[in-house]
Order: C-alpha cells, then sequence, then structure tokens
C-alpha cells in the first residue's frame, strides 16, 4: 500500500471518528437525561407544599421520567444508526461540478 493510500484511510477513519463524535444526537440525548436525573430527584423529594401548588400532580417527577425518556431515545437512536461521514461522490455532488 502506498503512503498516499494509508494517508486516505488515516483521513477516513479521522472523519468517521469525528462525525461520531459531534453527532448532534448524543449531545441532545446527554442533556436530556442529566437534566431529567435532575428533574426526577427533584420530583421525588417533592414536599407536600409543592404538591399542593400543582393540585396534587407531581410534575416534576413526570416531566423528569419524560425527559429521562427522551434522552434515552436520542441516545439509542445514536447506537442503532450511528453516523456516517458522506463520501467523495456525495460532497461532489453537493458541490456542484467543479472546474479541474
Amino acid at each position: 500500500m502506498s503512503d498516499l493510500q494509508k494517508e486516505v484511510s488515516e483521513l477516513e477513519r479521522t472523519s468517521a471518528t469525528a462525525a461520531r463524535l459531534f453527532d448532534i444526537r448524543r449531545i441532545i440525548g446527554g442533556l436530556f437525561v442529566v437534566y431529567g436525573v435532575i428533574v426526577t430527584i427533584a420530583g421525588i423529594t417533592a414536599s407536600d407544599a409543592d404538591l399542593k401548588k400543582a393540585e396534587g400532580i407531581n410534575i416534576n417527577l413526570w416531566t423528569g421520567l419524560g425527559m429521562l425518556v427522551l434522552g434515552l431515545f436520542f441516545l439509542g437512536w445514536m447506537k442503532l444508526r450511528p453516523a456516517v461521514p458522506p463520501t467523495e461522490e456525495e460532497i461532489e455532488a453537493a458541490d456542484g461540478p467543479s472546474a479541474h
């Protein structure tokens, strides 16, 4: 294998890693899970006065659980359908005809 081919294959691996690392689903899912845990804990530790203000509904608990479910959905989606960097042909097609 020539040096150029090795360099190209290394760049492809780096591009794939960057595509997975900066996947927006990871950021959204992670934030929803973190905030969901915080709000769920607030709901579990809610006082009677807090429940009375919300007319007996533990809104923090339900909202926190919903956020956890949504965050886990995004993280599961990311695992099941990982991001793939665009191929050379797709990039060229998006750029239009080049003047080489």
